[in-house]
């Protein structure tokens, strides 16, 4: 035998018919192969070791009817294809189903003998062995056409290369008598047979990933007959009702399982699905404690007829109970909310509003029919600026108040506004992560009138604490913090400031006189005739002691400060209010002034007024009514001299 060929004794003689001869093998071993695709899918089933056994045994007979139906094409020369079924069985079935078929072929060819036996054991080991090595180039992959046409070059190669070299084959002319329809056979039968062989491959792991989902499905799935009886099952629902198999439920119905009446309720459903042709989608079921959501759909054959239906069954238990859960806390919130005395609101991402209470809405009377799920901020503001609801709209740019406004709402704030009423709102604004808007509105109109009250109420107070009872001037409380406040100032500034300290003349004399009552008026007078004689309101005059009197000037030099005493002298004399006490017949006051700049300030701003207070002693004692002028700068730049 040589390679698919057997040499016999005998002359060689023209071949006639050798490609019709042929068909029968080349049919035969692709009816072996055809065979095997149709009844692989049983050994699935079974163990991977038991299909590749399978295979190899199947391999290996094909080969050996190759054998026994090759073709004569001379006397004693021989030409089958028996290496295309190993070369399949090493590519498909890797080594143990090439192990298994190689076997057999050696077996078979040691048994028939002749003089070409070890040629032709050394071809099968050598296409077994080229199947083998394409199963190592495919094996982190599926295999695909192009590898089966390459299988198919290589082991025409292999026998071109054994009919060259292999002595008895060389010694028949083997090669030169058959070689070309032995390889181009060998090539054919193989491309044909692992062409049967990839569509099988692909459609076992089509079928087995569907298996595989059907039955490992985390839902369950089930198909029934006609009479709604179980045909098939998968593991999830097998488990459902206990079972320990899924072969276990195959030909029961729902009467097996469930109580009758519930069993009698789905057997009409499923019957109406089937009569109708309509599938059941989302329908709720109940099996003991378990709330189970089904669909049903019938299944048709090819000419239509409805022959059962198939079913998915999602166990939604949990989900049930969570939305009953949900509706609980969806209720309480609600009450929550109608019962709360707050507004509150919710704005998505982009200022539409997905939620308000009823107290939101009537927090904002002129507005609140605007304030409805699906309204945009920016409209909602347009309502309140239509109907001028809140105080501070500009009426010439609303628009831009309106987009302005809306850009902030997306942000953390607290704002209180007015509304055209005089109420009052607090508005408490927070952002979610999701970019949620959640907005809190209280009434706020009791607290913030009580606020505006107090702050009244302190600044009247202030006012008291800080005013003289009798002249309504400053007091020396006021002028003290005045005084620190305004020098410290001038001092920063580097700017003259000036102090007048004007004392009533013989004024003790006057209350003896014309009593206390006239000397409060005469007091009232002259606190008016100071005030007079200041015109900024930075100028501050305050009531120092009993008759004594001071006016603070920043920014006033000695000179400025001269003017305005004597503004207050003419004023005062003015008044001519009568003294019989006084030498000069009439009220008149002595003043005494200072002034500094600069370094006296930040140093030693109190020797304004001792200074002052020495300029007024020297007026008195040089004969009152008179005005005189002491520098604290003069004084420390002569000491410093």
């Amino acid at each position: 035998m040589i390679g698919s060929v057997h040499v016999l004794e005998g002359g060689s003689n023209a071949v006639n018919g050798i490609w019709t001869q042929f068909g029968g093998n080349l049919s035969f071993v692709c009816l072996a192969i055809s065979l095997w695709a149709h009844f692989s899918i049983q050994f699935q089933r079974r163990s991977v070791t038991q299909e590749k056994i399978a295979f190899g045994i199947m391999a290996g007979g094909a080969s050996i009817g190759s054998i026994l139906l090759a073709v004569e094409v001379n006397p004693g020369i021989y030409i089958d294809i028996r290496f295309s079924p190993l070369a399949l069985a090493g590519m498909f079935g890797g080594p143990i189903a090439a192990a298994f078929a190689a076997s057999l072929a050696m077996v078979f060819r040691f048994c028939v003998g002749g003089a070409a036996m070890i040629d032709g054991l050394i071809a099968i080991a050598v296409a077994t062995g080229i199947g083998l090595a394409a199963n190592v180039w495919t094996r982190k992959r599926s295999a695909e056409l192009m590898d089966v046409a390459l299988l198919s070059l290589a082991l025409g190669a292999a026998l071109i290369v054994l009919m060259a070299v292999l002595p008895t084959l060389v010694h028949a002319r083997v090669l030169a008598i058959i070689g070309l329809p032995m390889t181009v056979l060998n090539c054919l039968a193989t491309a044909l047979c692992g062409f049967v062989l990839l569509k099988t491959q692909q459609w076992e792991l089509e079928r087995s990933i569907l298996v595989t989902a059907f039955s490992q499905s985390p839902d369950y799935l089930y198909v029934k007959d006609r009479n709604s009886r179980f045909i098939t099952v998968n593991e999830n629902m097998s488990r459902l009702f206990r079972f320990r198999t899924t072969a276990e439920m195959t030909g029961l119905s729902d009467f097996n399982l469930i109580s009758r009446p519930r069993a009698e309720e789905f057997y009409y459903l499923e019957q109406q699905v089937m009569d109708t042709g309509v599938p059941l989608i989302d329908s709720v079921e109940r099996i003991e404690d378990r709330y189970l959501l089904a669909s049903k759909v019938p299944l048709k054959d090819r000419q239509g007829r409805v022959i059962g239906l198939a079913g998915v069954t999602r166990d939604v238990t949990e989900r049930t109970a969570l939305e009953r859960e949900l509706r609980k806390s969806k209720n309480l919130l609600s009450h929550a909310m109608a019962g709360m005395s707050d507004g509150i609101a919710m704005y998505d991402s982009k200022g539409f509003l997905v939620f308000c209470n009823d107290q939101y809405r009537t927090a904002f009377p002129l507005s609140g029919d605007a304030r409805v799920v699906g309204a945009h901020i920016s409209d909602i503001l347009r309502r309140v600026a239509e109907t001028g609801e809140r105080t501070g709209i500009p009426d010439n740019d609303r628009e831009e108040w309106i987009k302005a406004t809306s850009a902030t709402l997306h942000s953390n704030k607290d704002e209180e506004v007015q509304l055209h009423n005089g109420d009052w709102r607090s508005i408490r604004t927070r952002l979610a992560e999701d970019g949620t808007a959640m907005a809190v509105v209280s009434d706020i109109t009791a607290t913030k009138q009580a606020e505006i009250a107090l702050r009244l109420s302190a600044e009247q107070l202030k006012s008291l604490a800080e005013t003289d009872g009798l002249t309504g001037m400053v007091n020396r409380r006021a002028f003290d913090e005045a005084f620190a406040r305004e020098t410290a100032g001038s001092a920063r500034k580097n700017t003259p400031f000036s102090l007048l300290m004007v004392d009533i003349d013989r004024f003790k004399a006057y209350n003896d006189t014309y009593g206390h009552p006239a000397g409060d008026q005469c007091l009232r007078v002259v606190s008016r005739c100071l005030r007079q004689s200041v015109s900024r309101p930075a100028d501050i005059v305050a009531r120092y002691g009993g008759e004594e009197f001071v006016v603070l000037l920043p920014s006033t030099s000695a000179k400025g400060a001269m003017i305005v005493a004597g503004q207050f002298a003419r004023l005062l004399s003015q008044e001519n209010i009568v003294h019989t006490g006084s030498e000069f017949g009439r009220v008149t006051a002595s003043i005494g002034i200072s002034c500094a700049t600069g370094a006296t300030l930040r140093i030693n701003p109190n020797r304004l007024l001792s200074e002052a207070d020495a300029a007024l002693y020297d007026a008195k004692t040089q004969g009152r009514n008179r005005i005189l002028a002491h520098s604290p700068d003069e004084r420390h730049a002569m000491k410093a001299g």
